[in-house]
């Protein structure tokens, strides 16, 4: 069960995590999203991100979802976002998605730095995979290759590890 903040007046928002992977070159790891039946929106790439479990500690959240995603836990966190960030959901949306509870998530965003290999990712470890692709990505590119209602967060967390291609660059 995901825990989830009340907001006054609407619909409550579901609280996630999202992942910023960096390998030694900088590069973030993004997956490219299996299309769904109904879904109309196609060929768009993320980073892996998801729900925190009630009494669940965001840091945990974040690398259990990581697993689950990925196929990986050769990662450690190096950084967080400050703040919490939100995105509404579309209005044709908001229906569909999680049985029409949320309005849209909150989350906390974590810098991870990869310890692994890229053969130690398996899209199909989890019973209910995310991702049928996978590729390393500039940072700065993020916000173009999302959907256009998520843009504004990944602007936001661009910004907030803006650092962090170079300070990957240079950790043993």
């Amino acid at each position: 069960m995901t825990a989830h903040f009340k907001t006054l007046g609407g619909d409550p928002y579901r609280r996630g995590v999202g992942a910023v992977l960096f390998n030694a070159d900088g590069l973030v790891w993004i997956g490219r999203r299996i299309l769904k039946p109904g879904q109309d929106i196609q060929n768009y790439w993320q980073m892996p991100q998801g729900g925190i479990d009630d009494e669940e500690d965001p840091a945990a959240a974040v690398l259990r979802e990581l697993r689950e995603e990925t196929g990986t836990d050769q990662a450690d966190i190096i950084g967080e976002t400050v703040d919490w960030l939100t995105y509404d959901l579309p209005a044709h949306l908001r229906g569909k998605v999680w049985k029409g509870r949320f309005r849209g998530q909150v989350q906390k965003w974590f810098a991870l730095q990869f310890r692994g290999l890229d053969t130690d990712f398996d899209l199909s470890r989890h019973e209910h995979p995310e991702f049928d692709a996978w590729r390393w990505a500039e940072l700065t590119s993020l916000p173009g290759l999302i959907v256009p209602f998520k843009r504004k967060i990944y602007e936001s967390v661009v910004d907030a590890f803006a650092e962090f291609p170079l300070k990957v660059q240079s950790r043993p």
